[in-house]
């Protein structure tokens, strides 16, 4: 059976997440969905307000899906597929995964790409963060949390923009130097075509086009910067790359993409895919899927300079070469 895609939906406080899910689950697209809705506090209110009352809708109450209900998070996907295997619930196509607003979703990101249990059975496919247009600039200032949550993005649903004008109040430019890979889609009072958010081709090539990274400047702590390389890379430096930014990097490495040239596999580039400390292995494309064969890497840090990361890569490459020449 193929693997399950999961999205999952992101947001601070009131930016308009259960509003924009109600919807999504009215949309005939999202018929075939499992979602499971994590609330903060001992009794779960948001599942009451999500139009849906079959029991594909999982509950988990008790605190935040992102550190005491992390494991339970992992349990309740291993738990629905079982159920959907056992013919208890119906077939569903897609889990979307609701988190609080005060969640950090990076940790919600390492549960489903580090269970071994489930890496045959779900994948991620995309990051969903609402961003509401009235409040959304105030909250990026005061609160860390919804600027990682905004910078984690690989789509940017703004809300609220009967309230205020999101180019208007510099909130649109904001999130553009932010994030500038994400799609930046605007909700009618909560709604979206689903097609917008789900099913997209997963190896966008505009995301790894350097030109959406000229001239951006860094956002509070946030930086965001495009590696290129037009020589390919050996797998060894690949793997060495990754491996010294999984161990030294940490925290401050919000989230990686790239599409790589290896030296080893012409013709068939490397997808990779990390957040914080926890890297996808590298998936293979049978092909390219633009003209350009180069080498692009994706960075969102908080306080990493582009220049270090450009030097570990080269000094890293120069090493294995001398090495693999002797």
């Amino acid at each position: 059976m193929a693997p399950v895609p999961v999205s999952v939906i992101t947001g601070f406080l009131g930016s308009g997440k259960t509003t924009l899910l109600a919807s999504l689950l009215r949309d005939p697209a999202l018929e075939r969905t499992a979602v499971i809705v994590n609330e903060f506090g001992a009794v779960g209110l948001d599942h009451l307000l999500v139009e849906a009352s079959d029991e594909q809708i999982v509950s988990l109450d008790g605190g935040c899906v992102c550190c005491t209900v992390r494991g339970d998070l992992v349990r309740t996907a291993g738990d629905l597929l079982a159920r959907r295997e056992a013919g208890t619930v119906s077939q569903f196509e897609r889990i979307v995964i609701e988190t609080t607003g005060l969640a950090d979703p990076a940790p919600i990101l390492q549960a489903l790409m580090t269970d071994a249990a489930l890496a045959d059975s779900l994948y991620l496919e995309s990051v969903i963060t609402t961003v509401d247009a009235a409040a959304g600039a105030a909250t990026l200032d005061a609160h860390p949390e919804s600027v990682k949550q905004a910078a984690l993005a690989d789509r940017i649903v703004i809300t609220k923009t009967d309230l205020r004008d999101p180019v208007a109040n510099g909130l649109a430019e904001r999130l553009h130097n932010l994030n500038p890979a994400a799609p930046k889609l605007t909700a009618v009072h909560g709604a979206i075509d689903a097609s917008r958010l789900f099913g997209g081709a997963p190896y966008d090539p505009g995301l790894y086009d350097p030109r959406r990274y000229e001239g951006l400047h860094s956002h509070a702590a946030v930086s965001t910067f495009c590696l290129r390389r037009s020589a390919p890379l050996r797998a060894v430096t690949l793997t060495l790359f990754l491996q010294v930014l999984a161990e030294h990097c940490g925290a401050s490495l919000l989230r990686l993409k790239g599409l790589v040239d290896v030296l080893e596999s012409p013709g068939r580039p490397a997808v990779i895919h990390g957040v914080q400390h926890v890297f996808h292995p590298p998936a293979w494309l049978d092909a390219w899927p633009d003209g350009d064969h180069s080498t692009r890497i994706v960075v969102i840090t908080l306080g990493l300079d582009a220049r270090w990361m450009e030097d570990l890569l080269d000094t890293l490459d120069d090493e294995v070469a001398a090495l693999q020449e002797r």
